[in-house]
């Protein structure tokens, strides 16, 4: 498990529109260590200089040079338009420090209108980053997105390109050879296009889908570290996502690949990113590592430059299979409730639990599923956690309102509950369904004296928290004031995302929730693309509220996320993971009411543990342990702070 963060300054570089050879984008950098500081080669676009035409736009390769608020300064143009091969344009550079020079390839656009025939990969040769001391046209064929190695594998120089870039199928490969001069040789590509299959690497995970060289290549402990772009649904077949993805290559043998990762690592989500003259792009282009940390360079919206961290020892440990841990263990009696078919109110399904750890013993409450389809709450108790001491043969919350009773042939009443203890009430909140009408978001409250007293009739009638035609769910409070204020998070289906509202009072009965300040947002092509909820409230840390979340792929799947939100001002988000901690595996969380789900509403820590209670398959409810430190480890590794 892992999380990147973006720079706090991005965009790092954009567009200066006063100055024609860079006035309409400067993105695409890739960086590059010149003399202690770092230098960045990025591509610039400019106003059309054509005359025959005057509508193409000029790419040059410009260079700049990091200041010291991490920003860049000191702009001009470095590789520029000159032989014919690339009289239309140079863009996208991969610099590598090689024996002794910096090695630059980069897209050279021969012909336009552009097309496969025209684009092709120059090389140019420096000493100094100052002055071109050689250019060369390197492939004879369609390719782009060349990038070296920057050292000799097996006595040989090494590198990484994207051939048939713009005549599909494109390939990601490798090309090996004795000295630089023969990757200008038309004969060497020959005979190495021959055997073009021999060369590929394939990540693709789908026929519809494109990839292309990112970075250069980094090298770790565990193997050449490979960032590259790998874009869905490229060829039809659905929405293009443009992501940023990983590979590790075998440090001896860089044809075998070793490790991956799961998905993209970052997709298009901040406003530089969705919006500029080509919206929703991620592409990346460069990568640095400073000690344990990887900052990874991309060109958002082709328009401007921007930088994100993350952790390299975490990210290496997602990646290779061998060293991938479990992060949440199921306890070995799982599932812990399951129906009983001798209480009609909970013979269909047990699932969903929400949780609270009073004076030592843990209160479960789970949403029971009749087999009308009507939804109550039922209540189980477990001194440790894990093994059900005490189960109620009664539901402890029934549906009372006019919003909760059944009016329709559908599912109905009571779903999802999620408990918070502020002082001495505990609060109850849970989706309320009348069959036919929108759910709803709804609230209620005992004391603590007459929960434990078992007086469950105490329970104050329910009030709806947000506007009657607003289809809301996943509500919970925040157990502690904000500034002295209640704090509720939810979610609405027309947004998909997790959001927030302060109030002054829990009484809703005459002004209701009018805002939702969005905490997390769903990712397009992530394992949380549909949309994400909060499981139980979050927890108090020495880091931060620690949030769990599900997320929807658009399989249908139910995973579980983890974000760490600011200690002060839970609106702000500080980190969250990329990939999904814990997600449907056993066969009672691929089998049931609903497969491939799993789904939780509570949790409590205990030392250094926390126990999550989720449900499987919207049948049964299970408990998965976390290690509290590991977890918040991985959300907040020091070498990740770029802001």
């Amino acid at each position: 498990m892992y999380i990147i963060k973006r720079y706090a300054n991005n965009p790092i570089l954009g567009p200066r529109e006063a100055v024609s050879w860079e006035s309409h984008g400067a993105f695409n950098g890739c960086p590059v260590m010149h003399k202690g500081s770092v230098q960045m080669l990025y591509r610039a676009l400019g106003a059309p200089e054509n005359i025959d035409h005057p509508s193409n736009e000029m790419s040059v390769i410009g260079i700049t040079t990091e200041n010291a608020t991490g920003l860049f300064s000191n702009r001009h143009p470095f590789i520029t338009p000159e032989k014919d091969w690339e009289k239309y344009g140079c863009e996208d550079p991969r610099v590598t420090f090689f024996e002794g020079q910096y090695v630059t390839f980069y897209t050279a656009l021969g012909g336009y209108p552009y097309n496969a025939s025209n684009i092709k990969i120059g090389m140019a040769l420096s000493t100094d980053l100052n002055t071109i001391s050689e250019k060369r046209l390197i492939t004879p064929f369609n390719a782009k997105a060349m990038a070296l190695f920057p050292e000799r594998i097996g006595k040989k120089i090494t590198a990484i390109l994207t051939v048939h870039t713009d005549e599909p199928p494109a390939h990601i490969a490798l090309v090996r050879c004795d000295s630089l001069d023969e990757l200008s040789k038309i004969e060497f590509w020959e005979e190495w296009y021959a055997h073009l299959p021999n060369h590929i690497l394939n990540p693709l995970r789908n026929e519809h889908d494109h990839i292309e060289v990112g970075a250069p290549p980094i090298k770790t402990e565990a193997g050449w570290l490979i960032i590259y772009s790998y874009i869905q649904n490229y060829y039809g077949g659905g929405k293009r996502v443009f992501g940023i993805e990983a590979l590790l290559l075998d440090l001896r043998d860089p044809g075998t690949i070793i490790g991956r990762t799961k998905g993209p690592i970052l997709v298009p989500e901040t406003s530089y990113e969705q919006y500029g003259a080509v919206p929703n792009i991620v592409f990346p282009t460069g990568a640095l590592l400073e000690g344990n940390r990887l900052d990874i360079y991309y060109g958002a919206a082709d328009t401007v430059c921007a930088k994100a961290s993350l952790h390299l020892p975490d990210l290496l440990d997602a990646m290779i299979p061998s060293r991938r841990s479990t992060f949440g263990v199921r306890v070995r009696n799982n599932p812990i409730i399951t129906p009983n078919a001798d209480h009609q109110w909970e013979s269909k399904a047990t699932f969903n639990a929400g949780a609270i750890d009073i004076d030592g013993t843990v209160h479960i409450l789970y949403r029971a599923l009749s087999q009308d389809n009507v939804s109550t709450i039922g209540h189980a108790t477990s001194r440790n956690g894990t093994t059900i001491t005490k189960r109620f043969s009664e539901p402890v919350y029934v549906p009372r309102a006019d919003f909760e009773l059944k009016h329709g042939a559908g599912n109905s009443g009571c779903e999802d509950p999620r408990v918070t203890r502020i002082g001495d009430k505990l609060y109850i909140t849970y989706t309320a369904f009348d069959g036919v009408h929108p759910w709803h978001a709804a609230i209620s409250s005992i004391s603590v004296k007459d929960f434990l007293a078992c007086k469950f009739d105490k329970w104050t009638m329910p009030q709806l928290v947000t506007p009657e035609p607003i289809k809301d769910k996943d509500l919970c409070l925040m157990p502690s004031k904000i500034d002295g204020k209640y704090m509720l998070i939810h979610r609405t289906d027309n947004s998909g995302s997790i959001c927030a509202d302060t109030v002054e009072t829990l009484d809703f009965s005459k002004n209701r929730l009018e805002r939702c300040i969005e905490l997390l947002a769903p990712r397009e092509g992530m394992w949380d693309t549909v949309k994400v909820g909060v499981a139980g409230p979050p927890i108090l840390t020495s880091k931060g509220w620690l949030l769990i979340y599900h997320g929807v792929s658009h399989t249908g799947s139910y995973r579980l996320g983890a974000a760490l939100l600011d200690a002060k001002d839970p609106t702000v988000v500080l980190s969250r993971t990329v990939d999904a901690i814990f997600e449907p595996l056993e066969q009672y969380e691929l089998t049931g009411e609903v497969g491939h789900v799993v789904f939780s509403c509570g949790m409590v820590v205990r030392k250094d543990v926390l126990l999550m209670y989720y449900g499987a398959a919207d049948r049964v409810i299970g408990v998965a342990k976390f290690s509290l430190k590991k977890l918040l480890g991985y959300l907040s590794p020091t070498s990740c702070k770029c802001d």
